[in-house]
């Protein structure tokens, strides 16, 4: 028999653990997309500063200590003026302007590491006390997967950057970010479905589900695209609007050949398709949001809805703005962040459409 949890008149003992057991781990999940939204954040801070090729070497257990002494700071400094990005752009840097540029790397894989190790630990007391429902585990196994993996794909973006370039390729920063709203965004899922509530009807999920898939498939691309922005460092290009160089669209979007290389490589090209899919993807929630206003009355699913549109409008006037004033640090990573929040808009929209996890007996 199977049943959705808030459908439950009475709770028996074993219903009431169950409901214990779900809102522990959906906490603990909850915790875990702060931190992987924190790590996003970082991780701009990493880009913008430039300090993403300061650490020249992968070392997941032995790079938790840094430097701890004026010999060992030498060291580390050695090893980065090895690398084109010191020879070629910061030749002549001093120690002390090192330091700076190595502890945000370091911070930013410290808390990679951090995050590791809060996800491990919890699952493993919940797994072994029993907490974890049978059906949960190969979930949570894979988030686990998901984790190890993005640590190799953080390496194998910073190792782009060691030998013949002088920053990361920004093919490998645009999936090394869009992993973690990944990761994000399948931990969100599962913790928003462990709340225990009632999905809308199946007409009603039949009538938004297509289009709601449709919204979330954009925000991963818009973010994806975002990547290739930063990579590129495209925003610090063609800093007005609406206008792009004077012109709705501009000329030289197809100036490389062959022509696909455009949408990874010419900066006026990577820039103006950021903002293209931007539009439409406001059309598209603004659309959603009206489709959802006409199928359901249930507030269950119209709160998501307008929280959703909510947040790409603002997340529109943040881009805007990032560009306007040229990439400030502060602006940039508001940006940055508001595009998970954006993700965790809709991904709970679709939660909501699906209701909890039922309880299998």
């Amino acid at each position: 028999m199977t049943a959705s949890l808030s459908s439950f008149a009475g709770f028996s003992a074993d219903d009431m653990a169950i409901r214990r057991n779900r809102a522990m781990i959906r906490w603990w999940l909850y915790l875990v997309c702060f931190l992987v939204l924190a790590m996003v954040v970082v991780g701009g801070a990493t880009r913008l500063t430039e300090s993403g090729l300061s650490i020249t070497e992968w070392k997941p257990i032995h790079g938790v200590i840094p430097p701890l002494s004026d010999g060992e700071w030498q060291e580390e400094f050695e090893k980065y003026q090895q690398i084109p990005e010191y020879k070629i752009i910061n030749k002549g840097m001093s120690l002390e302007e090192f330091k700076f540029i190595f502890w945000w790397e370091w911070s930013h894989r410290l808390l990679g590491r951090l995050i590791g190790v809060i996800f491990f630990v919890p699952m493993v007391v919940f797994w072994v006390r029993g907490q974890i429902e049978p059906w949960l585990k190969p979930r949570l196994v894979f988030g686990l997967f998901l984790g190890g993996l993005q640590g190799a794909i953080g390496w194998w973006m910073v190792a782009s950057g060691l030998v013949d370039r002088t920053d990361v390729s920004q093919y490998r920063l645009a999936i090394h970010l869009t992993t973690a709203c990944f990761i994000f965004a399948y931990l969100f899922f599962i913790a928003r479905r462990l709340k225990p509530r009632e999905g809308v009807a199946v007409e009603e999920q039949a009538a938004l589900a297509g289009f709601g898939r449709m919204v979330l498939v954009l925000v991963f691309l818009q973010i994806f695209l975002g990547g290739l922005v930063a990579g590129l460092n495209a925003g610090l290009t063609f800093n007005t609007w609406p206008l792009m160089d004077g012109q709705i669209i501009p000329h030289g979007l197809f100036a490389m050949s062959p022509a696909w290389l455009n949408f990874f490589e010419n900066v006026m090209t990577v820039q103006f398709q950021h903002r293209t899919t931007a539009y439409i993807l406001i059309a598209a929630v603004i659309y959603l949001l009206v489709r959802t206003r006409r199928v359901s009355r249930s507030a269950r699913i119209l709160r998501p809805a307008y929280h959703l549109a909510g947040f790409v409008l603002l997340q529109a006037l943040f881009g805007i703005l990032t560009l306007l004033y040229q990439v400030p640090l502060d602006l940039a990573l508001t940006h940055q962040a508001f595009a998970v929040i954006v993700l965790a808009g809709a991904v709970d929209y679709m939660a909501s459409l699906r209701g909890s996890y039922p309880v299998k007996e």
